[in-house]
């Protein structure tokens, strides 16, 4: 089967025995070196993070002493690098930054959906409550790019603008940490009014092997990204919600990994030194599907197939990721109808991979 505009054939599901339908996508595996370890499509296909961008977003705020300057927690610290589902315990959190911060609700530019958590809206329709900027699931992102306009008293109104001092600081960093020119980062604007820049797959892998494992960076810089992943890992619950790929998999691998979904079928997963075997560097896992994979079972197969490649399985086996990883597809009844597996491509980029991490 021929690839797409730089996407293979990368997960396929069956029925009656034959293949009914295939997800195209793209994945690259790098080290924090920069070596690429495995790779199915293009790994240089140019494309937008989207949220999986997140962590960082916030590094120059938590690199120029934002949380530090206004007492912010590591729970705080990892909504501002979610994407939550809008739970009242989320708008909580959201509601202690304002404060310490000094920032209004109406400050946000991020817009107004319900929430993603789906009985958190139930409860809100029950008792007539409209939604409101602190449940889109990107203000904890929005309210850490006010706090760092806060800090460095600049302007509140504009910044979202490409050319505020904040959105400037943000493109500089994702350059920095993908060992791109900046000018090789192609502009957008994302789902919730902010900038966003497309980079190759396999840039944005390295960007995430160095964030788990930023030995070679600055000091400064060192510290930030160490920071950042602590909280994330600490505070899973905040960088999504309940039952969601991003907090299911951080429970259950503890501190060896943190794990950041974006729209339009993107996932990232880093690896923490020493999560393969004492003494492994980091590992960066940019994964991308052509057709957005909004039902996200091509990235929860491919997700558990990589990480079983990379020696995960006894974690893989913890029964609240079952709901995601079984791979049995079965109708309205419960009756198996077919499965979701890799294609023959993919299988064979994570038999390499294995060969080469084991």
């Amino acid at each position: 089967m021929k690839t797409i505009a730089g996407y293979s054939p990368l997960v396929e599901l069956t029925r009656g025995g034959m293949v009914e339908c295939v997800h195209f996508g793209a994945f690259a595996i790098v080290d924090a070196h920069g070596n690429l370890l495995a790779s199915a499509g293009d790994p240089e296909l140019h494309t937008f993070p989207r949220s999986s961008m997140k962590p960082f977003q916030a590094i120059p705020f938590v690199e120029s002493g934002g949380p530090e300057h206004f007492n912010l927690s590591d729970e705080e610290l990892a909504i501002i690098c979610a994407s939550h589902t809008g739970t009242d315990k989320h708008v909580e959190v959201l509601k202690r930054i304002h404060q310490k911060v000094g920032l209004q609700e109406t400050d946000l530019q991020c817009g107004v959906h319900w929430p993603s958590d789906k009985a958190t809206a139930q409860e809100m329709r029950q008792r007539g409550e409209q939604p409101t900027p602190y449940r889109h699931n990107c203000s904890g992102k929005h309210s850490g790019m006010l706090a760092q306009a806060k800090l460095r008293g600049l302007p509140l109104d504009t910044y979202l603008d490409p050319e505020h001092p904040i959105q400037q600081a943000i493109r500089q960093t994702m350059a920095e940490m993908s060992n791109l020119n900046p000018e090789m980062l192609t502009f957008g604007i994302d789902g919730c009014s902010a900038p966003v820049y497309a980079l190759p797959l396999q840039a944005f892998a390295l960007a995430v092997a160095r964030l788990c494992d930023p030995t070679d960076l600055a000091p400064e810089r060192q510290a930030a990204c160490r920071k950042i992943t602590h909280a994330m890992m600490r505070f899973p619950e905040m960088v999504a919600g309940p039952g969601r790929l991003d907090t299911l998999l951080m429970q259950t691998m503890g501190d060896k990994a943190v794990v950041k979904g974006g729209a339009e079928g993107y996932q990232m997963i880093g690896l923490l030194p020493g999560a393969l075997k004492p003494g492994s560097s980091g590992i960066g896992i940019a994964i991308k599907f052509s057709d957005g994979d909004h039902s996200r079972r091509a990235t929860h197969t491919l997700t558990k197939a990589i990480l079983t490649a990379l020696g995960f399985q006894q974690e893989l086996q913890a029964e609240a990721l079952q709901g995601i990883t079984d791979p049995t597809l079965r109708n309205w009844r419960g009756l198996v109808v077919g499965e979701q597996r890799l294609s023959d491509e993919a299988e064979q980029a994570l038999i390499s991979l294995k060969a080469m991490t084991s």
